[in-house]
């Protein structure tokens, strides 16, 4: 009995190494790719990582920042939404600037007054008053309509309004949030950022290429540039118009990492531009491939 059961074990013992040995020596079957990897649609191309933005004659986008300080109030947009110039963003709390207008504006009812009971005195009678104390009383009116329109202008800084029509990129405080002339402070980089970035308007979005300082040779001629971007995670390509190049060869950013890292490679900046209409998905701040080729 117990040789039969050593013998029903070995026999078990055998078939499980033979199964282990079969399923551990199969070669799995590569998954075919999610999309096709990058690949030029040129015969000759450079190739450039780039970065998606608002189109605008300079800069990236539209970077907001306060004149004053004080936590906010209100937040008057929302992300993603379009707007126009002057359109107010966000409030912030004006208590003391607004109590100063209504102090400027009591004195210059007081400087008014003043002005107009000697001016009064003066048409009864020259010599009641002199004409020093008149001329006095006029300036103090002025000063104090100077004083009132200060007053005005430093509490219109405390509502940040839109300087041109456009989009809501990023938000970056609420309502009792306090913000600065540094803008909004970002507990999780614990860095200032601007208070509101917003872009212009997105019928067109532009590309930013940069290209390794040692291909700038290779670049063909403004008038024969043409060039193709492919979004990542997507077989979508999209061909892109030539706008400019930025002349001026700077230190490579680590776009994907943190914004003051820097590496040892110059880069030379090239604008294109697309049409977004039929790109719904494609949003400022999101890399691409990019490959440019000649005409």
């Amino acid at each position: 009995m117990r040789n039969r059961l050593l013998f029903v074990l070995a026999v078990i013992g055998v078939l499980a190494g033979l199964v282990a040995a079969y399923l551990l020596g199969r070669t799995p079957h590569a998954l075919p790719p999610a999309f096709a990897p990058a690949s030029s649609p040129y015969e000759t191309a450079i190739y450039a990582n780039g970065i998606i933005e608002s189109e605008q004659s300079g800069g990236s986008n539209i970077v907001i920042y306060p004149q004053v300080s004080g936590p906010v109030t209100q937040v008057l947009v929302h992300e993603g939404q379009v707007i126009t110039r002057d359109m107010p963003l966000v409030a912030i709390d004006d208590a003391v600037p607004r109590a100063n207008v209504e102090l400027a504006q009591a004195n210059l009812r007081t400087a008014q007054d003043q002005y107009t009971k000697r001016l009064a005195s003066y048409r009864l009678d020259p010599k009641s008053i002199s004409k020093d104390t008149l001329d006095t009383a006029k300036n103090a009116t002025t000063q104090a309509q100077a004083a009132l329109k200060a007053a005005n202008a430093s509490l219109a800084q405390y509502v940040i309004k839109a300087p041109v029509d456009g989009v809501i990129l990023a938000i970056n405080t609420t309502a009792g949030s306090y913000v600065s002339s540094q803008g909004a402070y970002d507990t999780y980089i614990q860095q200032f950022s601007p208070l509101v970035v917003m872009s212009a308007e997105q019928t067109h979005l532009a590309v930013r290429c940069y290209v390794d300082e040692i291909l700038i040779a290779r670049l063909p001629a403004p008038e024969h540039i043409r060039a193709q971007m492919l979004i990542h995670g997507s077989d979508i390509k999209v061909p892109l118009e030539f706008v400019r190049v930025q002349p001026y060869v700077s230190p490579k950013i680590q776009l994907s990492n943190q914004r003051q890292e820097k590496v040892d490679l110059r880069v030379l900046p090239v604008l294109f531009r697309f049409e977004k209409k039929d790109l719904p998905m494609v949003y400022p701040g999101q890399l691409v491939d990019v490959f440019i080729g000649q005409k």
